[in-house]
């Protein structure tokens, strides 16, 4: 059959990280759609990481919640009309509203929503509920940054942009895996270090893909960057390194954060001592900045996600301050934003601590928002952060919560706990794109089915502060909506209608840009002025831009604070004393490992989007812990085998990597599988709740641990056409694979019943294979179908004993299985030499065999050589450590063979 012709490409933005790369779209008129970089896009010119380039293989409805749906009479969800539940959502919160007051209510939104709808729920919840019990996932992400730059500079204001990363001398890095996290900005770093000579420095407790490429590599001791950073400003002062007509002239509190930075910091040894790295190594760095004006400072969740993520930034702030370099080309403290939108929620208020346009709760704050609103009960003091919102859900003084895109029961600390305080509420109420989450299996009465990226139509704003469109190139599916409208609908019916009269996302963007402007004159860093007057037209084809738009402006500024005003009352910007850095642990240290959580490279928090991709399931496809080689013999654990990681709030079963990339007493575990991806890999539940007390942004990166083999009778393989539910006692994670899904499992036994198991698993009918050798302790059964692979079991009391997991998956993939693959699958040994290895490059589908072959073979001495050969590492360039590793370690022949 014919594809429809297709209608012309959409300039859009991609859904994942804060870096706000433009896409380019094109349906391909069966639902799906052809993705690649926008060349116009400043803030990529084309470049696509690995999730933005296989968006397309992200669209599909499997899995998608396509209508509401509400809790019945028999206790489960059933199919409901969006006029009943909108009904019964509104309904809820009314007499909760009447019986317990409006602080008994309270919204937990996304960096995931767009701006459009971040407003509407900010301003239903703050302005006429009356409660400012709204907080977002950002929380997680961005809070610290938020708190660390209203307190230096009076304002929520990123003073860079992306262009400082071409010019800067000096790139450091601290607390960011770019490589993996934000690889098309990383990529230019690198163009700036081959082409300009940059130097890059990296600071981190683990050795990354980053440091991979690093002139410096300081592996630091966990929460102690503000030890680094105080000791960097003692030196810039002791050494004659600080811009002192600026520190007079612009900016106040420096001598007492001097003081404080010279009794955290006296010296390089007692800096040395406390971060646990050489002298050598902090003195290099001291020397390097000090001699570089030109020098950017990109910080991520390493700091952020911290109990004292706001001291850690005011401690990179203040060694910027005190040279003077900031707002200007090359130069100053850069956050790296971890949401597509995170910082488009921060302008509405979508955090509990603010008001709109990045306003306080100060009385004439209120006052203002009240009046531009007509709403007579905004809210008057901050609301509820996330970590105690939950708090106060388990305590059930939140009664009705409403979740909008996002998965608390998953990504929270204690997450357990959450999960557990979820079914207490009267009223949980879910909008989603999945059916599916484990905060709806919590218990969700009313489920609401949002639109998903190409579908919704809106904007985000960048870690550079652009405002970039995303554009709907795809039709909702089925009873689909988007947020606002889905918000505004409960609105009206609340009794509100008359605010929420909105008939298109443009109405929204305008009004909430005129309320930037509403009696700013230039008192708030936030003032998008210049757009809000714009028509559907204009608003349908605005270019991505930055803020402050005001009217005069015919684009955005770059970059901010040049001038050395700043948006504090006297209009400097401020040194900050930060505290003694210490790690928030107990009083008392009950175990012995401290746990980091964080990223993987091809994956996005809970794998929504992309588990649905075969490729970007490849790289990394089942949950892991990385563990120091000294730990794993101390603890028992080897690489490849599983272990159960224990803190004081939970315990997960994760395969051990083992590496001395770790720190020795730390391990590192990825936060992105979930009750529908693994049965026991919720590393949430591990994370201790304590938060940094400025900005409520919780410590995700040290909670105490430890570590015990997890052994099973027999572990193995399987791979079918569709998902399956596993036995009870069954250890699995599931992946997406070409052509159906495949199961990483551990099983407590293995014998003749898995016999009757197996074909519950793999299915019936077809030409079924099966051979059970219960003297090698191996099972093994395989469905074929009119000469195609339908699914396979593989069983083994010994790993090694299994087939090759990528020669498996060609298998399942391939159109029709050959005859010598027939005979491989009983006799569980790959035929031939097709086997790919394990996935290094996601893009293109690369595995680690066929590029140590390109190596042994002497066509590829390097990894400009491979990339030659197999394409790897030719696009987002993510993979390239891993190549650059893989030519180092590789043996290769005396002579070069000339391809």
């Amino acid at each position: 059959m014919n594809a429809p012709s297709a209608p012309p490409a959409v300039r859009t933005t991609c859904p994942y990280c804060g870096v706000g790369c433009g896409v380019l779209a094109k349906p391909d008129g069966f639902g799906g759609a052809q993705v690649q970089g926008d060349p116009e896009h400043p803030a990529n010119f084309g470049r696509l990481c690995s999730k933005g380039s296989a968006l397309g293989e992200t669209l599909s409805l499997n899995g998608r919640l396509l209508s509401p749906m509400m809790r019945g009479g028999s206790d489960m969800l059933e199919p409901a009309s969006w006029g009943a539940a909108l009904d019964s959502v509104a309904r809820g919160f009314q007499e909760t509203i009447a019986k317990h007051g409006p602080d008994s209510v309270a919204f937990y939104v996304s960096g995931q929503l767009l701006t459009e709808d971040y407003y509407i729920a900010n301003k239903l919840m703050k302005g006429f509920i009356g409660s400012a019990n709204i907080d977002t996932n950002s929380r997680l992400c961005m809070a610290s940054s938020v708190a660390g730059h209203r307190r230096a500079f009076g304002s929520d204001t990123v003073p860079g942009c992306y262009e400082d990363l071409d010019d800067a001398d000096l790139l450091v890095l601290t607390g960011s895996n770019a490589a993996w996290c934000h690889p098309v900005l990383y990529q230019r770093m690198l163009q700036n270090k081959r082409e300009r000579g940059a130097r890059i420095v990296v600071i981190d407790p683990r050795a990354t893909s980053t440091s991979d490429d690093a002139d410096l590599m300081i592996q630091i001791a966990p929460g102690m960057d503000a030890v680094l950073f105080s000791g960097l400003l003692v030196h810039l002062a002791e050494y004659g390194q600080l811009d002192t007509a600026f520190i007079h002239g612009h900016t106040s509190g420096f001598a007492d954060a001097l003081a404080r930075a010279r009794h955290i910091a006296p010296s390089v040894e007692a800096v040395a001592e406390r971060c646990q790295v050489a002298p050598a190594c902090v003195e290099t760095f001291y020397a390097w900045f000090s001699a570089t004006e030109k020098a950017v400072t990109l910080y991520s969740q390493g700091v952020n996600q911290s109990a004292q993520g706001t001291d850690k930034v005011n401690a990179i702030i203040n060694c910027h301050l005190a040279t003077g370099r900031i707002g200007k080309a090359g130069m100053g403290p850069f956050s790296l934003t971890g949401q597509p939108n995170a910082m488009g929620g921060r302008e509405v208020g979508g955090l509990a601590n603010q008001l709109a346009a990045h306003m306080d709760f100060s009385p004439e704050n209120v006052d203002r928002v009240r009046r531009f609103w007509n709403a007579p009960n905004v809210a008057e003091r901050a609301g509820l952060k996330a970590v105690d919102l939950f708090e106060a859900v388990a305590e059930r003084r939140i009664k009705a919560l409403w979740v909008m895109a996002t998965n608390p029961a998953v990504s929270l600390p204690r997450a357990d706990a959450v999960r557990a305080a979820l079914r207490q509420l009267d009223l949980l109420v879910v909008s989603d794109i999945v059916a599916n989450t484990d905060t709806i299996t919590a218990g969700a009465h009313v489920v609401l089915p949002a639109s998903g990226w190409g579908e919704k139509d809106g904007t985000v704003t960048n870690s550079e502060r652009r405002i970039s469109r995303q554009r709907a190139f795809l039709p909702p599916p089925a009873d689909a909506k988007p947020d606002w409208w889905i918000i505004s609908q409960v609105a009206t019916r609340m009794g509100f209608g008359s605010a929420f009269s909105y008939a298109s996302a443009a109405e929204i963007f305008a009004e909430h840009c005129a309320l930037s402007a509403f009696e700013n004159n230039g008192t708030r860093g936030f003032d998008a002025s210049g757009l809000a007057t714009l028509s559907e037209r204009a608003y349908d084809e605005l270019a991505p831009t930055q803020w402050p738009r005001d009217e005069a402006a015919a684009a955005g500024r770059k970059r901010m604070f040049g001038d050395g005003r700043f948006h504090t009352p006297d209009q400097r910007a401020r040194f900050v004393t930060v505290e003694n850095p210490a790690l928030s642990l107990s009083k008392e240290r009950y175990l012995p490992l401290l746990l980091n959580t964080g990223r993987v490279r091809d994956h996005w928090h809970t794998m929504t989007r992309t588990g649905k991709s075969p490729r970007l399931g490849a790289h990394i496809d089942e949950p892991q812990v990385s563990v120091h080689p000294d730990d794993a013999r101390s603890f028992s654990v080897a690489d490849g085998e599983l272990a159960r990681v224990l803190t004081l709030h939970g315990s997960a079963v994760l395969r051990v990597s083992v590496t001395p990339a770790q720190r020795r007493g730390e391990i590192f575990a990825p936060i992105h599988w979930n009750g529908a991806t693994a049965s026991d890999a919720r590393v949430g539940a591990l994370v201790q709740p304590a938060c940094d007390p400025i900005s409520g942004q919780p410590e995700l990166k040290a909670t105490q641990a430890t570590l015990a083999p997890a052994l099973y009778a027999a572990y193995g393989f399987l791979l079918a056409r569709d998902a399956v539910a596993m036995p009870d006692g069954v250890w699995w994670a599931r992946s997406t694979v070409e052509g159906g899904v495949g199961y990483r499992i551990a099983a407590p036994v293995v014998g003749g019943h898995w016999s009757g198991v197996a074909k519950r698993l793999i299915g019936g009918g077809g030409s079924r294979v099966e051979l059970l050798d219960e003297g090698q302790g191996c099972y093994r059964a395989a469905l074929v179908q009119e000469g195609r692979l339908m699914s396979c079991l593989f069983l083994a009391t010994m790993p090694h004993a299994l087939p090759s997991w990528e020669w498996l998956k060609q298998q399942l993939a391939a159109p029709v299985l050959s005859d010598a693959a027939r005979r491989a699958l009983l006799a569980g040994r790959v035929a031939d030499a097709s086997d790919l290895g394990p996935i290094v490059c996601a893009c293109f589908g690369v595995g680690r065999t066929q590029i140590c072959n390109a190596i042994t073979s002497g066509r590829a001495c390097s990894a400009e050589d491979v990339g030659a050969q197999l394409k790897a590492g030719t696009n987002c360039g993510s993979c390239l450590p891993e190549v650059r590793r893989l030519v180092a370690e590789t043996d290769k022949p005396t002579s070069r063979v000339t391809a």
